[in-house]
């Protein structure tokens, strides 16, 4: 089972995003805030907390079991977006952090320590606080804590719903079966159609 916590005892939210390869849509990002007083160790083998993992270990169906699960067991949870326009403005990176913090900034609570993944981040200060909040980067963090284990369920599923809410809009893409990834198939709908707003114009579209 994946880590319940980094530090224990406090409120740790953890962070990550979904959408950082695409050449159209939303970068989305998720926090996810587990009770600090749970016993995580006397969880059973089909629990919650054993069934999480790495969204990218998952399939499409699992991670859609575990969401609503997710969303009722966690002390809290939020998730955001930034948008293709924004990415352009602000280059990805930028936009994959600034997702993470926005999803922090919805949270019913404000978190006493924050857990990353990856290996980049931006220091994060409340707007009612004064005070940056601490932070920890984990590369593989998906596979290491619950929480971030957790945010990249919601932050997978959540895209892969508003990528197929855009395939109704623009079906030319197959976003339906892509989420908007650089497959062959999305690369000549875009020689043949051309990009639409939805198209990261930042990126190579050819």
């Amino acid at each position: 089972m994946l880590k319940p916590y980094c530090i224990q005892g406090v409120l740790e939210a953890g962070c990550d995003e979904a959408g950082r390869g695409p050449l159209a849509g939303s970068v989305f990002a998720a926090a996810v805030v587990w009770n600090p007083s749970l016993d995580y160790s006397l969880a059973e083998n089909d629990s919650l907390w054993a069934r999480l993992n790495d969204s990218k270990q998952l399939t499409e169906k699992q991670r859609y079991e575990l969401r609503p699960l997710i969303e009722r067991e966690a002390f809290a949870w939020a998730v955001a977006e930034v948008t293709a326009a924004e990415i352009d403005q602000i280059n990805i990176l930028n936009a994959s952090i600034l997702a993470m913090q926005r999803a922090l900034s919805q949270l019913r609570v404000q978190p006493e320590h924050i857990l990353v993944d990856g290996n980049k981040w931006k220091p994060y200060i409340p707007e009612n606080g004064l005070l940056e909040i601490p932070a920890r980067t984990v590369v593989k963090g998906d596979a290491t804590y619950l929480s971030i284990a957790a945010a990249s369920i919601l932050a997978k599923t959540y895209r892969d719903d508003y990528m197929l809410r855009l395939h109704e809009e623009y079906p030319i893409y197959h976003w339906n079966e892509n989420k908007g990834y650089p497959t062959k198939s999305h690369y000549d709908a875009i020689r043949q159609y051309g990009p639409c707003p939805y198209h990261r114009q930042s990126f190579r579209l050819t």
